[in-house]
């Protein structure tokens, strides 16, 4: 990616710049991990359209708050449902295919709303319907998504393919709602939902361009007995522990986002809403953009509780800002924060976790960064209207930075996690069924 430099004064000075960007090895290797970047890329970025689109049309066809606010509720409620059935599938099926098969529902789902919508009197209750089915998707396909990555590119290319995926989803996360909202206006709702639907064509044409995953050689059938192997296995691994207790923590107390309305207006009103959640997409990005060097960090553990105590005292510093400038800084600095907590995360998942039981324990991965956000905004608004908002605010953020030097001290396994000195314990599931089976 970069040109030869023998010079002695200017070779340090491309390594270091090298450090601070993207690594894109793994999208010019591996033609597979390319066709999955492209699809969810494309795919996501519609999705991220239709998540301003929904919930306005269920606010104009209610102009009730509440209901808007069940949707998270219930599209949450399904994927707690369903998501150890999603993980004990992801290592009993192929994975291309269970991930192929849950993008074609989803898709299935957007071509409802667009119809629903061109009604003259569109059903309300489609919408919840929908709302529930994407919950039983995203719990079904989330598994098998994240339990492939790792099969579609080399153990030393992790935190660059766990960078990449980062890129992707900020930019979906920044793009696909600011042009939702054009589009709604241009187009009008039917045709906005038909967006989306095309951009799931392209995601369904890259998985089926892909080879297949198959299952691990001891896969077996789903069951009950599956599943508490994974839950099994994941308490008895510090490191893994650790990746969920922090990042549960650090949601938990920090996440001050439904209290952005209400802060909002001390900034400046409505206007600067938007700003209020972009700020933390954007730092995701500028971390993600300059992560060249994540690649040379071995302490991952420790790396994650570092990141995670700089997003506590961020959200301390959004609490105590003055202004609007300072607060939009310290958002920024907590997204990034964030990002790299996620990618360490990632890591320690990838490194630890032996491929027959990936699935399950990316199903147990996808509840802690799911309910740690919800329950955070419950926690967030129940003290704010206890106290005020900015003690919600600033308690979150030590509270935040204590849970993690708890976590510390409590799980040295964790803290002291070595990439280089680790090695992946023997797996509990295998030989538990003859291969001749497969």
């Amino acid at each position: 990616m970069f040109p030869q430099d023998d010079d002695p004064l200017t070779a340090p000075r491309r390594r270091w710049w090298h450090l601070a960007t993207v690594d894109v090895t793994p999208l010019r290797r591996h033609r597979d991990f390319r066709l999955v970047f492209i699809g969810r890329f494309v795919s996501f970025f519609g999705s991220m359209i239709t998540v301003v689109v929904f919930p306005y049309q269920v606010y104009v066809l209610t102009h009730s708050v509440l209901l808007v606010g069940l949707l998270g509720v219930i599209e949450f409620g399904a994927i707690l449902g369903f998501a150890f059935v999603g993980g004990a599938l992801a290592d009993a099926r192929d994975r291309r295919t269970m991930v192929l098969l849950s993008e074609a529902g989803l898709m299935a789902c957007s071509l409802l709303l667009a119809g629903n919508s061109a009604l003259s009197h569109p059903q309300v209750w489609v919408l919840f319907v929908v709302a529930t089915a994407w919950g039983v998707l995203d719990a079904v396909q989330r598994p098998s998504l994240d339990a492939m990555i790792p099969r579609l590119v080399d153990k030393k290319e992790f935190a660059a393919a766990a960078n990449l995926g980062s890129i992707r989803g900020t930019l979906g996360q920044i793009l696909g709602p600011a042009l939702g909202g054009v589009l709604i206006a241009l187009l009008g709702l039917p045709l906005t939902y038909m967006v989306d639907v095309a951009t799931f064509v392209v995601g369904l044409a890259c998985l089926w361009l892909m080879h297949a995953v198959p299952p691990p050689v001891d896969a077996e059938r789903p069951s009950l007995r599956r599943v508490m192997e994974g839950l099994r296995y994941a308490r008895s691994r510090q490191e893994l522990l650790g990746t969920y207790f922090v990042d549960m923590v650090a949601m938990f107390f920090g996440m001050p986002m439904a209290l952005f309305p209400a802060i909002a207006q001390g900034l400046g009103g409505p206007k600067v809403l938007g700003l209020l959640y972009a700020a933390p997409a954007i730092g995701s990005f500028v971390f993600s953009a300059t992560s060249g060097w994540t690649g040379r960090v071995h302490r991952h553990g420790l790396a994650v509780i570092v990141a995670a105590t700089v997003w506590g005292l961020a959200i301390i510093g959004f609490g105590l800002a003055p202004g609007l400038v300072l607060a939009l800084f310290f958002l920024v600095v907590a997204g990034a924060a964030d990002m790299m907590s996620g990618v360490f995360r990632s890591v320690i998942w990838n490194q630890t976790i032996p491929d027959s039981l990936r699935g399950r324990l990316a199903s147990i991965e996808m509840l802690s960064y799911t309910s740690g956000p919800a329950l955070g905004n419950f926690e967030a608004g129940a003290v704010a209207s206890l106290f005020s908002v900015r003690i919600s605010v600033i308690s979150g953020g030590v509270l935040c930075v204590i849970g993690c030097l708890i976590c510390a001290v409590a799980l040295p396994a964790f803290r002291a996690y070595d990439a280089r000195r680790y090695h992946l314990p023997p797996d509990p599931t295998a030989g538990s069924v003859k291969r001749e089976k497969h």
